[in-house]
This record gives C-alpha cells, sequence and structure tokens, in this order.
C-alpha cells in the first residue's frame, strides 16, 4: 500500500446523501478480485449512458456529459466532497478499489458506513468525518477548489485560508503514513514468524 504523504488536491463536490457502494461500483463487476481494473467502473450508472459489464472497452462507452467527474478539472479529482453516509449498503472492498485506482485519496463527509470506513483506511484512502456545517462551508468555498490535506497535523487548509481540524484514529493514521495493510503490518514481524516456522519444522517436520 502506498504511503500517505500531505497533499494539495482538487475536490469534486458530490454532496448527495446515502450514495451506497452499488452506485460507487455496481454489483456486475464483482466477479474479480484482482483489486485492480475498478476505476474506469467507478460510479458507473452515472458516469456512462449505458449498462456497463465486466471485460468491454470503456473508452467507447458514451458518457454522461451531466456528471461531475465527466467534466474537466473534476475528471482528475483527488478529493471527493460528500453527503451523509456515504458507502452504505453491501460490505464490497471493490469500492474503496474503485475509488483509489480512479485516482482518490481522500473522501470528506460528514458520516460513513461503517464496513466502508474500515474498508477505506485498509486500502489507503482517507477519511475524514467534519460536521455537516463544516462540509457546507466547503461546498460554498468557490469552485473549482482545490484544499491541502495535511495528516499528521490532522488539519485541512482551505485557499482562504481557513483550517478545519479532524479526528483519526492513532493506529489507522500510522498505517497510512507508513503505507501499511494488513500484509505489511505482519510482515513487520517477518524474522518472528520465519524463526517460528523455523522452530515448527524442527518439531513438526512432517507438515514442512
Amino acid at each position: 500500500m502506498k504511503a500517505f504523504n500531505d497533499f494539495t488536491g482538487l475536490v469534486a463536490p458530490m454532496p448527495q446523501a446515502n450514495i451506497d457502494t452499488d452506485q460507487i461500483i455496481p454489483k456486475q463487476y464483482l466477479k474479480s478480485i484482482r483489486r485492480s481494473g475498478f476505476g474506469v467502473s467507478l460510479f458507473d450508472e452515472w458516469r456512462y449512458l449505458d449498462e456497463g459489464q465486466p471485460g468491454q472497452d470503456h473508452s467507447k462507452r458514451p458518457k454522461n456529459p451531466d456528471f461531475i467527474l465527466n467534466q474537466a478539472p473534476y475528471d482528475h479529482a483527488e478529493i471527493l466532497l460528500a453527503g451523509v453516509n456515504f458507502g452504505c449498503g453491501s460490505s464490497r472492498e471493490h469500492a474503496p478499489w474503485a475509488l483509489v485506482e480512479f485516482g482518490f485519496r481522500c473522501i470528506i463527509a460528514p458520516s460513513y458506513a461503517d464496513i466502508f470506513y474500515n474498508n477505506s483506511f485498509k486500502n489507503g484512502l482517507l477519511l475524514i468525518q467534519l460536521a455537516d456545517s463544516q462540509v457546507q462551508q466547503l461546498l460554498a468555498l468557490p469552485q473549482p477548489l482545490t484544499l491541502q490535506i495535511q495528516l499528521m497535523q490532522q488539519v485541512i487548509i482551505a485557499p482562504n485560508g481557513q483550517s478545519f481540524e479532524f479526528k483519526i484514529d492513532t493506529f489507522r493514521k500510522q498505517c497510512l503514513l507508513e503505507g501499511l495493510d494488513d500484509i505489511g503490518l505482519t510482515l513487520k514481524n517477518r524474522t518472528d514468524i520465519e524463526a517460528y516456522e523455523k522452530q515448527q519444522a524442527g518439531i513438526t517436520p512432517w507438515l514442512f
């Protein structure tokens, strides 16, 4: 997993409430577990005018010109500004995969579904929770909007100098800063794991 560094990114405003995981990545794309190839299908039903299917050439599909991620400069946004209960619905890990592969590094919203929240951090996607009134302040700023995200200081800085502090679990924060997913965390104990396996090979050689 890529380590999370402070950055300044373009914001795509999508303030709808209850954007669920089927809207983020539709069910027909869940057949693959490769963790790649989902970015072109992010918000598929909103982004395209036809029904998408796995394996097709998405570059030839008709796009919805009214959808914000099809409009410049938002087609290169790195921050998504969303409404309440973002990521609700089924517990598909494909949703953060699609968001990350599209290019999003951070989502800002008043609240998130629990399973989506956990899955996102495990895939290097920073989820920031702000009060609804603060999200509305960000939405009211001149567009297109860029925000500076400082994870170490836990603060968002707007172009007008306004800052928004946010809370984050210490463990999740450190994992993002170091770029550690569950496998990476496990491999930090590689020496102990290898020593244990060597010991067990001597005790139960038939298992090895």
